[in-house]
């Protein structure tokens, strides 16, 4: 398999363009966007979609050939992504979705061009591969596929939450739902946020509340949402994520279950440091969640959640 997630050197590439249009979700990344959009030169067209970034973003995205739009969240569905797709006249048969924080090594690009020239497939997984505190993670199982490479108009994100909250604009974890066969590649993707740990936390208490949001949702609803992947254990990797979801919400000690199974079972151990502190964040991750919910449990009345019932009758 393919691993080499090495950042993009300096010497010349094949920069023959490919039928795909690019999207990019972002919000104050100035950081990140000139190495993501760097990685890109291979797709017809770039589009940024960006939250009113209070930083340089759209400037440098837009020196750099990026189509930017801006996104005003209203609330509801759809989300940033979901709204790009539905909103913008895509021209290419072929969508991609990074984040500011990825870049697209050449080998991925060498292998998306050899696939959607000759596939039946509607749509690709590819796996983000794990960038932590400078180190790329061999172990650990933080690395996670998902749907990031698919046919216009063959894929559409879950809807999950009823009413997520205003300042969580774009899609955390929802999933896209494909009408058609999904493949998957074998090259990462890279996955290296350069804001630091104090925006990684931040970050990740604003999703800790949106999957307490979610839970709650589910323990009274029986649903993750309206429209959502199927959970299967033996599905493929989004499948089997949301399957996995529904488990752990059965765990008494689920936080401390995270941490034994990076840092123990995947081998986060053999990160050395780096390994150790990832896996306390994450189970950290999910005290947080079940805090938050129980939370939601004492001050807030079912009111709200028999609204998502209704919703989905």
């Amino acid at each position: 398999m393919q691993d080499d997630l090495s950042a993009p050197d300096d010497s010349p590439v094949m920069t023959t363009k490919l039928p795909i249009s690019v999207i990019i979700a972002a919000r104050n990344e100035e950081k990140n966007i000139s190495r993501c959009i760097g990685s890109l030169s291979r797709a017809e067209a770039i589009y940024l979609i960006d939250s009113g970034s209070h930083d340089a973003t759209g400037r440098i995205a837009a020196n750099l050939g990026a189509n930017v739009i801006q996104f005003h969240y209203g609330g509801g569905y759809p989300k940033k992504r979901q709204w790009a797709l539905d909103t913008l006249e895509i021209r290419t048969p072929w969508v991609l979705l990074v984040d500011a924080d990825e870049v697209v090594p050449p080998e991925l690009w060498d292998e998306i061009a050899a696939e959607i020239g000759s596939t039946s497939c509607e749509a690709f997984l590819i796996t983000k591969g794990f960038h932590f505190l400078g180190r790329r993670f061999r172990f650990g199982g933080f690395s996670h596929a998902a749907v990031l490479l698919f046919r216009r108009s063959r894929a559409r994100f879950e809807r999950l939450l009823h009413n997520p909250p205003l300042s969580q604009d774009m899609e955390i974890h929802e999933r896209l739902i494909v009408d058609g066969r999904v493949g998957r590649l074998k090259t990462h993707l890279i996955h290296e946020d350069f804001k630091g740990l104090e925006a990684y936390i931040d970050r990740h208490n604003h999703y800790s509340t949106w999957e307490a949001l979610l839970r709650q949702q589910y323990c009274f609803t029986g649903a993750w949402g309206a429209d959502t992947v199927k959970p299967s254990l033996f599905g493929n990797p989004q499948e089997r994520r949301r399957w996995l979801k529904a488990l752990a919400l059965r765990v008494p000690l689920e936080p401390q279950f995270w941490f034994l199974f990076h840092y123990c079972l995947r081998f986060a151990c053999l990160e050395g440091r780096p390994g150790l502190i990832a896996s306390r964040l994450r189970a950290n991750h999910f005290a947080n969640v079940r805090a938050k919910v129980y939370e939601l449990k004492k001050s807030a009345p079912a009111v709200e959640v028999g609204a998502s019932r209704s919703q989905q009758a």
